[in-house]
C-alpha cells in the first residue's frame, strides 16, 4: 500500500530527520566537487598531455571503494573515444601485469595515496618507463611520490558523519575522472557521429542512426527516366518493391516521382503509354544522408509519405528510405 504524503511521518519525525540526513549529505558532497574545481590547475593539463598522447590505454586502477570508482571512470573513457581498461591491482600481482605495456598510461587511484596493493603496478611502471598519474587526497604519499603527475584532491569533509566510509572522496574521483573524460573528447573534437561507433547498441545508439546507415543504396533504388512509359516505370515500381519510382533528368537529378497513388489518378485508357514524366509528382520530398534517421521519421510523419528519396548535394539519389526502415531499426 502506499501512503500518502500527508500521511507518511504523520507523527513521526523519523522521515524528516532522514531527508535532513540526505541533505546533509548532498551539501557536504557537491562542496566537495566545488572545492574539486576550484583546485585544478596545471597538475591537470598535464595529466590530460599524458592521456592524449597514449598510444596504447589509459589502465585504470584502485581497490576497493576506488576500484569502483575506477572501473566507471575507464568505462566513460573508453565510450567517449579514450582507449582504457580497468586492471585490478591485486590481480595484477598475480599476472595482470602482463595487461599493461609499453605505450600504455596508468591511471590509479587511492584515497590514501598508501594502498599496499598498488605497490606492484607502482613498481611495474616505474620498471618499463610507463607513465603514472595518481589521484589521490594525500602527498606527500607512496602513490603521490611516484607519479608523474599527481591530481590531489582537496581534503573535505567525507559524509560519512563517523568519517569511516569514503563517500564525498568518492564523488570527487568520480567526477574529476568524468572531468578528464569530456576534456580529452572536447580536445578531439569526439562528434555524435563518432559516439554511436562505441554505442551500437541500445536507445541511445538508435537514436544517433543516420539516413545512411538505413537506406538503401545502389541497384536497389527505383529509378527510370522521363520519356520511359508507364508500363515500363510500372514494371520497375513493380521490380524494386517500395511502391515508388524515382523520375531522373539526364545529369541524373531527381525531378520527380511516381507513387502507387499517382497510378490511381492517372488511370485512362492510354495511361501506360504516356510517358513517366508526365505522370511524375515534381518537387518530391527528400532527404540527405547525414539527416538523423529521427528526423527522417518525423518528417515522413509530418508529410504523410512513407517512402523517400535521399539525395546529395546536387540532388542526384543516391538512397531510398522506408518508414518500415527507421521503425524496424527501433527509432521511435
Amino acid at each position: 500500500m502506499t501512503l500518502s504524503a500527508d500521511l507518511q511521518g504523520a507523527g513521526d519525525p523519523q522521515p524528516a530527520a532522514d531527508v535532513q540526513s540526505a541533505r546533509r549529505t548532498l551539501r557536504l558532497e557537491a562542496a566537495g566537487i566545488e572545492a574539486l574545481s576550484a583546485s585544478l590547475g596545471d597538475a591537470f593539463v598535464a595529466a590530460l598531455d599524458l592521456f592524449a598522447a597514449v598510444r596504447g590505454r589509459v589502465v585504470v586502477t584502485g581497490m576497493g571503494k576506488s576500484g569502483h570508482v575506477a572501473r566507471k571512470i575507464a568505462a566513460t573513457l573508453a565510450s567517449t573515444g579514450t582507449p582504457a581498461i580497468f586492471v585490478h591491482p591485486a590481480e595484477a600481482s598475480h599476472g595482470d601485469l602482463g595487461m599493461i605495456a609499453a605505450g600504455d598510461v596508468v591511471l590509479a587511484m587511492s584515497n590514501s595515496g598508501e594502498t599496499p596493493e598498488l605497490a606492484d603496478i607502482i613498481a611495474y611502471a616505474s620498471r618499463f618507463s610507463i607513465p603514472l598519474v595518481a589521484m589521490t587526497r594525500r602527498r606527500p604519499s607512496a602513490l603521490a611520490d611516484a607519479a608523474d603527475v599527481a591530481l590531489i584532491l582537496p581534503d573535505t569533509a567525507e559524509a560519512c558523519p563517523l568519517g569511516l566510509a569514503p563517500t564525498t572522496s568518492t564523488t570527487q574521483m568520480l567526477a574529476l575522472g568524468d572531468a578528464i573524460a569530456v576534456a580529452l573528447l572536447e580536445r578531439r573534437g569526439f562528434s555524435d557521429a563518432d559516439f554511436r561507433v562505441f554505442h551500437p547498441g541500445g536507445k541511445l545508439g538508435r537514436r544517433l542512426l543516420r539516413v545512411a546507415d538505413l537506406m538503401h543504396r545502389g541497384d536497389e533504388i527505383p529509378l527510370c527516366l522521363p520519356e520511359m512509359v508507364m508500363a515500363d516505370a510500372v514494371l520497375v515500381m513493380t521490380a524494386k518493391t517500395f511502391g515508388i519510382v524515382g523520375v531522373v533528368d539526364a545529369e541524373g537529378v531527381l525531378a520527380g516521382v511516381i507513387t502507387d497513388g499517382d497510378l490511381r489518378r492517372n488511370m485512362a485508357p492510354d495511361f501506360l503509354s504516356r510517358p513517366a514524366g508526365r505522370v511524375m509528382t515534381r518537387t518530391p520530398r527528400t532527404m540527405t544522408p547525414d539527416a538523423l534517421a529521427a528526423e527522417a521519421l518525423g518528417f515522413m510523419n509530418e508529410s504523410k509519405i512513407y517512402c523517400l528519396f535521399v539525395v546529395d548535394a546536387a540532388g542526384r539519389p543516391i538512397g531510398i528510405l522506408r518508414i518500415h526502415d527507421i521503425l524496424r531499426a527501433g527509432v521511435a
